[in-house]
């Protein structure tokens, strides 16, 4: 049967999740496009606090990355907006003139940040926190700016504001009404929960209304109804949401407060349909994850033609996290004639309960502090049970102590454990005896639990306790390569060698992958895993590679490519300035830039002409997309300069092309500085070399990134062939034990400076790792240059248009 075109608008959780439904229920029925406004693929809004905050990073929550759509068929175009539907034609046209047809449409435009219209909201330093442009604006300012305004006392504002005091800067909250979070707490835990913030250092203006952003070209205050100021280089906004529904409107679709939907998620337009916090559902428009991910759910059993049960809305509950600080809401949150309530309040340990009840059932729940029942509670209040018979005090408490797994052995099968993925206990406990799980990541990677906001990661490691008894090891929670595996890396790593497998879909098939096409995690890391184990002898699968290195550059936020030819220590000369200037020319590439890697990169290369800049540039790949060594970054050294020990270019020449190509867990950067004054920024690289009197010092599991971490110091090496010796020893050392994917920093702390050094000071131990290390070196060759030269990896990897007559 001919497949059908779906095209969805949207590239956030809703749309996405409502995929990976669709796709399990029926994977080929459907050809897919995705127009996403932002240049990333889809990624966990939920955790935007946690990066602003600095516990992850932008790649942490990245919840489908490229090479998922890939490998699921779907065509997803980034940074590119669609302008309007035409409901006749069943066609979008996108912001860059793109027009696609489609059988089916799905709108998943999500919501934006609701701007305030004060006077002066358009000057610089304002700013939403919405998505991972108003993270970034945010972190930019923190470098250089001390006083950040945060306007709303909501979640957000308040997840905001800790985000903002951990980057440094003073922070003034300001609420327009007496008490934080009103829609989830009552006044006895709002209190509770601003009193626990101000000692944390957040500084609250309470009942203000904002009248006017002060300053000219950039924000420098913020005035208030009553007369009063207070200074603000950044001010964010943080005082709800709004649908995106300018896209329904101009294309003639149905519009209140949101996109007008039925319990299908049709609109009144027929084969156009509407997800998410985009969607009105019976004059309900939802802003929790929870309700969107159900919404998927049906709108994926229609589009596959099951006839699903209709969405009738969702009773939500919510799980809140602020600054380590627990809270839980659902239903009712105040008391009125109409409910009776069952309150604790503890406050010498900051713990407040309360139940309302109306009519015997329980109508509103409300916990600060401690939020081990919400689950048996938000259950009893969905179920309508009668609580007339019991005591407040089982009403308030299960009555078991909080040893693993005793609270659990109370729910019932359908209580919910994961709120945001409508997870329950029922099926979290089926899936461990059934699948054999023993993990929170695989139970997780199996049913869905734990992969929003995570909070419910506690109580799935009980189930586990629960479930396993003796067998669940908590402490020793073994990190799976993905879900489509219950083995860890180092259980992989020893069948492939002990079954001599040679091929990713010969470890796939005799280990039991539960994928058996496995998934665009597991399939590069066994691909290195087997270039790493069997060496010289591996024949490289680049069907398994990130998609960044299948192309052979660095996909770009507006769907353009990065080509960064090899530069040795930063060194270049006038002949291959003179063919990066002739192919920039030819190709008319948009930007020319030196990198920080001391490189010129050129930037803004379609996708269809990378083949051919690579040809006309007959030069070595700077591998600027791949896991492997990207740069070694030197000064000029003793050659040159005054201050100079030792000759830096030299030895960064040597390491880099003897180490280039190399596969390795993670991206490797290296620098080398002729002396202590480092202006190769040695310090703060993987492997990085300042040169003394003597010879250097060489240091390593340094990172200069959002994790800022100063390399440790290694060794002492007096020759340039010491240099190398140490450091093939090294990075061998590295690709023989460190998981994929993990950086040498959290490698080497996870190891322990004292045991890498131990292990390299032996000698011999020394020689056998290089002898490995130059064993697999021999196997390299550029895989660009196959690229070229093999017209049918070309025309696999490769859409060509407009180029056809250039690359003839």
């Amino acid at each position: 049967m001919e497949r059908k075109k779906l095209l969805m608008i949207g590239n956030g959780m809703a749309g996405i999740r409502t995929l990976e439904e669709l796709l399990k229920l029926a994977p080929d029925m459907y050809h897919i496009t995705v127009f996403g406004s932002e240049p990333y693929p889809n990624y966990n809004r939920i955790q935007l606090s946690t990066v602003l905050q600095g516990d992850t990073t932008i790649e942490d929550i990245i919840m489908n990355d490229w090479d998922w759509y890939q490998s699921n068929g779907i065509k997803l175009y980034t940074n590119e907006s669609i302008e309007k539907i035409d409901t006749e034609k069943k066609q979008v046209i996108s912001d860059n003139g793109r027009v696609i047809d489609y059988d089916e449409c799905i709108i998943a435009t999500g919501s934006r940040s609701f701007i305030l219209p004060l006077p002066g909201s358009d000057k610089k330093g304002v700013t939403g926190f919405r998505d991972i442009h108003d993270c970034e604006e945010m972190i930019k300012a923190a470098k250089s700016y001390k006083k950040a305004v945060v306007i709303g006392g909501g979640l957000l504002g308040l997840e905001a504001a800790r985000g903002l005091l951990n980057l440094g800067m003073e922070v003034d909250v300001v609420h327009l009404l007496p008490y934080l979070m009103e829609r989830q707490l009552d006044p006895t835990a709002s209190k509770m929960l601003q009193k626990e913030l101000s000692a944390q250092g957040m500084n609250f203006l309470m009942e203000k209304e904002s009248v006017e952003i002060l300053g000219d070209d950039r924000v420098t205050g913020l005035r208030f109804k009553d007369g009063s100021e207070t200074a603000a280089d950044l001010i964010v906004m943080a005082v709800g949401i709004k649908p995106n529904v300018g896209l329904a409107k101009v294309s003639g679709i149905a519009v209140k407060r949101g996109i007008i939907v039925n319990d299908f998620l049709e609109t009144n337009i027929e084969n156009v349909y509407a997800v998410g916090e985009c969607a009105e559902h019976r004059d309900m428009v939802y802003g929790l994850v929870a309700p969107l991910y159900e919404q998927g759910k049906v709108l994926a059993a229609f589009l596959a033609g099951k006839m699903p049960e209709p969405y009738q809305g969702s009773v939500t509950g919510t799980q809140l996290k602020v600054s380590g600080v627990d809270m839980y809401s659902a239903g009712d949150i105040n008391d009125d004639d109409t409910t009776m309530a069952i309150k604790v309040h503890n406050e010498f340990n900051g713990v407040y309960k309360k139940v309302l009840i109306r009519n015997n059932q329980i109508s509103g729940i409300v916990l600060y502090g401690d939020t081990k029942e919400s689950g048996r509670l938000f259950g009893m209040m969905k179920k309508e049970e009668d609580v007339s018979r019991l005591t407040s005090i089982s009403i308030l408490s299960s009555g078991c102590d909080h040893n693993a797994g005793s609270d659990v052995a109370t729910m019932s099968d359908d209580d919910l454990v994961c709120g945001c993925n409508g997870v329950s206990k029922g099926t979290i406990v089926a899936a461990i005896k059934e699948n054999n799980l023993t993990t929170i990541d695989e139970v997780g990677n199996c049913t869905n639990a734990g992969r929003s906001c995570g909070r419910c990661k506690s109580m799935i490691s009980d189930l586990l306790a629960y479930t396993l008894g003796d067998e669940y090891d908590q402490s020793a929670e073994k990190e799976t390569i993905c879900g489509c595996t219950q083995l860890s890396r180092d259980e992989v790593a020893a069948e492939i060698k002990a079954k001599s497998l040679t091929t990713v879909m010969e470890v796939m098939n005799v280990l039991g992958w539960k994928n058996e096409e496995g998934c665009s995690k597991c399939r590069p890391a066994l691909n290195y895993y087997l270039g790493m184990i069997h060496m010289d002898q591996y024949k490289d699968d680049r069907d398994s590679r990130l998609v960044n290195e299948k192309m052979h550059a660095n996909i770009q936020k507006d769907g353009t490519y990065t080509v960064l030819p090899r530069m040795y220590g930063g060194v270049t000369n006038a002949k291959d300035l003179k063919k990066i200037a002739e192919v920039a020319e030819k190709y008319q590439v948009p930007l020319v830039k030196l990198t920080g890697g001391q490189r010129i990169g050129l930037f803004g290369i379609q996708k269809e002409y990378l083949p051919a800049v690579w040809e006309e540039l007959d030069m070595p790949s700077g591998y600027a997309y791949g896991k492997t060594l990207r740069t070694v970054k030197t000064c000029v050294g003793a050659q040159y300069c005054r201050y100079g020990t030792q000759d830096s270019m030299g030895l960064g020449i040597k390491l880099e092309q003897k180490f280039e190509r190399l596969d390795t867990p993670h991206k490797v950067k290296m620098g080398v500085s002729g002396c202590p004054r480092n202006c190769a920024e040695a310090g703060i690289k993987d492997i990085g070399f300042t040169g003394v009197d003597d010879g250097y010092e060489v240091y390593v599991g340094g990172n200069g990134g959002t994790d800022l971490r100063l390399g440790d110091l290694l060794c002492k090496v007096t020759t340039d062939e010491e240099a190398l010796e140490w450091t093939g020893a090294y990075l061998q050392y590295y690709r023989e034990t460190a998981f994929y994917l993990e950086r040498t920093s959290k490698w080497l702390e996870r190891m322990d400076l004292e045991h890498i050094q131990e292990v390299l000071a032996d000698e011999e131990t020394r020689r056998t790792l290089n002898e490995r290390m130059d064993k697999t070196l021999t196997r390299y060759s550029e895989p660009w240059q196959e690229a070229i030269n093999n017209q049918d990896i070309r025309r696999k990897y490769y859409t060509v248009r407009e180029a056809e007559p250039i690359l003839k």
